[in-house]
């Protein structure tokens, strides 16, 4: 392993500059040799701490056996420990400025103790063979405003589950279990990419991963982090791109974790207005501070360089931008011009994606953020903040809005489906429908259509169809694709039992061939983000609650025309204008065949076009013809 670690000037300088990209090779804890002497190399920032020590397994816990040495002003402390192995327990006792004892869990730990346990454990994360080359190498090629994605949101406690046992209690799967019957299922559903929830280490199951205490620790729930990387190389092998859910907006206040850390705000701010999320009882990072800066951005390229994962959902991002997020008059401090944005995380975004991206073509970081901020995918040089995609949230509210209403209803809220259209282009977005969406008395998907049984499959077909036409990226929570009926709940698995029934088996493989359909047509995706490759045929067929459009292909070859009917009326005598005077080819309608049946454009006026053709459109049908 080389020569004993130490935390060197220039460390301490790159640190000081929040430009220390590799800093979680150095702080943590790290098996080396010194000489001929084994151990591990343990290394803390507690820049207001009067003494630190580490405490562990290896020396029974004593407060006073292994003290660590303050290297320079940044108030990093070291020391090694030559009887320290792999797989022990360890943690830090700090003596604060006031004389406080704390024990604290460390921030850049690769692997954790399990819940309810708190301490940190000894591993070797460097020592796992990876056997993704050739999936690294193509991704570098890799392009998210011209290729193809459709993404699988899974939580991995909850998509399927052992029997409880003694040993297992939850049931869970290991991270390599998990990897194959995962990759089977996606890859046989036509997915393109996972985007897995509550990876990083976080002590309560019901944050569903979103409050960290572990940032650089997969979670010990499914298995130890070489268990993790094999589960990210598997995936690959088998051509599926990894996405997990990231949370730099903030951290909670367990007293292992980062608050308080040396007994003084060190990760948050010290004023409660700057430093506290007063609706999640969580602090807020001081994003102005350079080695926090660091933390973080290290932090993200941990999970894309060192555990090879294709790029990041990064959670909340709203609640970073704005000052007043969630806060009333006098919750909050404006900037320095008066206003409430956050000036140092908007200079946070703009160096974390120039850093991740730049360094690794091919990766994505998706903007989870709610609200109209200008420029979240623009250019950090153009004064955007450089994300690759974002959450289109107002999109998701409309459609569901329209899909939840009796069909009598849908002719008055004709535009909720159209809205979205007049900004499709202003950002490069990601339509999702995640777990956030069938959680706290939503219901799932299936069960927020309206009407009988029949009718709720028939319209969930119809809004699919509807979402995997329109421009940008898909999301789709997992059990959404069969028809889950409950909520979901991280504490069970889905309800896999569903697919013993026909419509459920049926949806799914609706699901599939819309999938499928996806991949194989460019004109669903290749031109997401130019204007030119998409055209309403009819946006204003209110009275009917029908909708239909053209996605353009980049060669201008199999382009598509898409006609979706979202009332229960049979117009067997339907008729729709077309572009061109030429053929068109039925490759999928609402029993999710491809009946290959050829309709002939002729002249006849119909949508303010001069060419048209007829066809039978059912109930709640949907036709996608391609030409």
């Amino acid at each position: 392993m080389g020569e004993k670690l130490q935390f060197t000037e220039l460390d301490q300088y790159l640190f000081g500059q929040g430009t220390h990209y590799d800093i979680y090779r150095k702080l943590g804890a790290h098996p080396v040799k010194d000489g001929d002497e084994e151990g591990v190399y343990f290394a803390v920032w507690a820049p207001n701490a009067q003494a630190v020590s580490v405490i562990g397994e290896f020396n029974n816990w004593d407060e006073e056996a292994d003290q660590m040495t303050k290297v320079g002003p940044i108030g990093v402390f070291e020391t090694f420990v030559p009887k320290a192995k792999i797989g022990q327990l360890y943690k830090f006792f700090i003596i604060g400025i006031n004389g406080e004892h704390i024990y604290k869990a460390d921030p850049y730990a690769n692997e954790a103790e399990l819940r309810p346990g708190t301490a940190s454990r000894i591993t070797d994360i460097r020592d796992y063979k990876w056997k993704d080359g050739t999936w690294m190498k193509n991704r570098q090629k890799f392009d998210e405003t011209k290729d193809a994605m459709a993404i699988y949101e899974v939580h991995p406690g909850s998509w399927m589950k052992h029997p409880a046992t003694e040993e297992n209690e939850k049931g869970f799967y290991n991270y390599r279990e998990l990897a194959v019957k995962l990759a089977q299922y996606v890859k046989d559903m036509g997915y393109t990419h996972v985007e897995l929830m509550g990876i990083a280490e976080h002590p309560f199951d019901g944050s569903w991963g979103y409050q960290v205490t572990g940032y650089y620790a997969p979670t010990s729930r499914y298995g130890t982090p070489q268990d993790f990387k094999y589960m990210v190389d598997y995936l690959h092998r088998q051509k599926i791109g990894v996405i997990l859910d990231w949370v730099p907006a903030h951290f909670p206040k367990d007293a292992h974790g980062l608050v308080n850390f040396d007994g003084t705000a060190v990760y948050e701010h010290a004023d409660p207005r700057q430093g506290e999320h007063p609706d999640w009882g969580t602090k807020i990072y001081n994003y102005g501070r350079p080695e926090v800066k660091n933390f973080l951005i290290a932090n993200a390229l941990f999970w894309i360089e060192e555990c090879h994962v294709d790029g990041l959902r990064v959670d909340a991002v709203a609640s970073m931008l704005y000052l007043d997020y969630g806060k009333n008059d006098g919750q909050w401090v404006a900037n320095k011009y008066g206003g409430n944005q956050n000036l140092e995380a908007i200079e946070f975004f703009k160096h974390l994606n120039t850093v991740v991206l730049g360094r690794n073509h091919g990766t994505v970081m998706i903007a989870e953020e709610s609200t109209a901020w200008p420029k979240v995918t623009g250019k950090a040089e153009d004064d955007g903040l450089g994300f690759s995609l974002k959450w289109n949230m107002g999109w998701m509210n409309d459609f569901l809005e329209y899909m939840k209403l009796d069909p009598y209803f849908r002719k008055f809220n004709h535009n909720k489906m159209t809205f979205s259209m007049t900004y499709a282009y202003s950002e490069k977005y990601v339509l999702v429908i995640s777990h956030d969406e069938v959680v706290h008395l939503k219901k799932s998907m299936l069960e927020k259509m309206p009407g009988e049984p029949d009718d709720k499959f028939r319209n969930l077909k119809a809004a699919y169809t509807f979402m995997f036409c329109h421009p940008g990226k898909k999301l789709l929570f997992m059990g959404q694709e069969f028809g889950q009926l409950r909520e979901w709940s991280e504490e069970r698995e889905l309800d896999w039992f569903l697919l013993g029934e026909e419509k459920h088996r049926d949806l799914k493989d609706f699901v599939q061939a819309l999938l499928k359909m996806y991949r194989k047509y460019p004109a669903l995706y290749g031109m997401d983000n130019d204007p030119s490759g998409f055209e309403w045929i009819n946006a204003d067929d209110g009275d009917r609650s029908i909708y239909s459009f053209v996605r353009k292909s980049p060669t201008g070859r199999n382009n598509l025309l898409v006609v979706c009917n979202f009332t229960p009326v049979d117009r067997p005598d339907y008729r729709v204008g077309v572009p061109k005077k030429k053929q068109y080819t039925l490759v999928l309608d609402e029993n999710g065949s491809s009946a290959k049946k050829v309709f002939k454009a002729e002249k006849s006026d119909c949508d303010n076009r001069p060419f048209s053709f007829a066809y039978p459109l059912p109930a709640y049908g949907v036709a996608v013809f391609q030409y």
